[in-house]
């Protein structure tokens, strides 16, 4: 199946009775969804005390260090916490000092208790609609709405704990097979791995740039300028918002390339590819050059045209097969919302002539 026009919608699969996520070396969570919402001060009935033997590859290390590797489902910082509490015993005494070296053969008790963090990555069944699927990978069209990653305010409902719920066999991999994200209001299609060498396989080619990945937007304001416009700019955290993503100096680089598709008296629909995956990119470089997307407000555009969330869908997905080199191409349906606004603008979108005719 190379092209995936039509939904097959999977059904909510019973949670399978798989390890936790991520057991095994890989299993630590992001950086990025570590945060301060723990309490250790809080625990209770809930608790679990969990001896350990300090083994040689450890011997010398921080205590904390050495924590962090042995309850890999819990933050360094919340680790240091419960340190710092007195949950921590080593050698049948207290231990208060995430600084204290440890030695190969010491033994000691931790005292934890589930957070929302050490609990997200549990399954959760959910209709998810699958373009393509073979013992390899799977192909999803996600909806707007759906996170795709637990993180802060966030850690349940997302398309992780569906994957964990649909297949045993994502409990295994890091991520669930995740190889690369949508913002929760950007729809359209994802990639995600089923084994582990086809999620390596993947990463690699994202890295070097050989899955085309393109985009759609309706942004505010009629184009100016040439038709087809590539975009460098490199993006970084915005000094002045720490929750934004701005263009700014030293940041990471970033490379999109623009195609105006149709103009009209209210704004533009535009496709998008991207040369690189950074953060927010698309809509970082649309509104660095005066062109924010209808409905993102975090960078500058407005709710207009019956839609209240950005007005971008990932349309089309090419790459290789990781493990037969197969061609493969997919592309995924304008969602309602999104043509309706075309439709108030006045813009034409015919899907089957356009995928034909503005092919990249």
């Amino acid at each position: 199946m190379k092209q995936g026009k039509s939904i097959i919608s999977a059904a909510p699969a019973a949670p399978p009775e798989a390890a936790p996520f991520g057991a095994g070396p890989e299993r630590a969570l992001p950086e990025d969804a570590l945060t301060a919402l723990e309490d250790p001060a809080d625990a209770g009935p809930e608790a679990e005390l969990r001896p350990f033997v300090i083994e040689a590859s450890h011997h010398g290390e921080r205590l904390d260090r050495t924590l962090a590797a042995l309850a890999p489902e819990f933050s360094r910082s919340y680790l240091q916490q419960l340190i710092e509490a007195g949950a921590v015993s080593l050698n049948g005494a207290p231990a208060t000092r995430s600084s204290a070296k440890v030695k190969a053969g010491d033994q000691g008790v931790i005292e934890l208790r589930p957070t929302p963090q050490s609990q997200a990555f549990r399954p959760e069944a959910m209709a998810l609609d699958v373009l393509f699927e073979d013992e390899h990978l799977l192909v999803v069209n996600k909806p707007a709405g759906l996170v795709v990653h637990p993180a802060p305010g966030n850690w349940s409902g997302t398309l992780l704990n569906g994957l964990l719920a649909r297949d045993a066999q994502a409990a295994l991999l890091p991520r669930a097979g995740i190889v690369h994200r949508l913002d929760k209001d950007t729809t359209g299609l994802m990639v995600v791995a089923r084994t582990r060498a086809a999620m390596d396989a993947l990463v690699l080619r994202i890295a070097a740039r050989e899955v085309a990945r393109q985009y759609v937007a309706l942004a505010h304001r009629t184009w100016g300028g040439a038709r087809m416009r590539r975009v460098e700019a490199p993006i970084g955290r915005d000094p002045r918002n720490r929750l934004r993503m701005a263009v700014v100096e030293g940041g990471k680089a970033a490379a999109t390339r623009l195609e105006l598709l149709q103009d009209s008296a209210q704004g533009c629909w535009v496709r998008a590819t991207l040369e690189t995956g950074r953060t927010h990119q698309i809509r970082v470089h649309m509104a660095h050059i005066g062109h924010p997307l209808v409905g993102d407000e975090v960078y500058g555009g407005a709710p207009a045209a019956s839609l209240t969330r950005q007005a971008l869908h990932a349309y089309r997905l090419a790459f290789a097969h990781p493990a037969t080199g197969e061609a493969l191409e997919f592309q995924a349906p304008l969602p309602d919302t999104l043509r309706g606004a075309l439709d108030a603008w006045g813009l034409r979108y015919n899907e089957r002539e356009w995928l034909t005719s503005h092919a990249p």
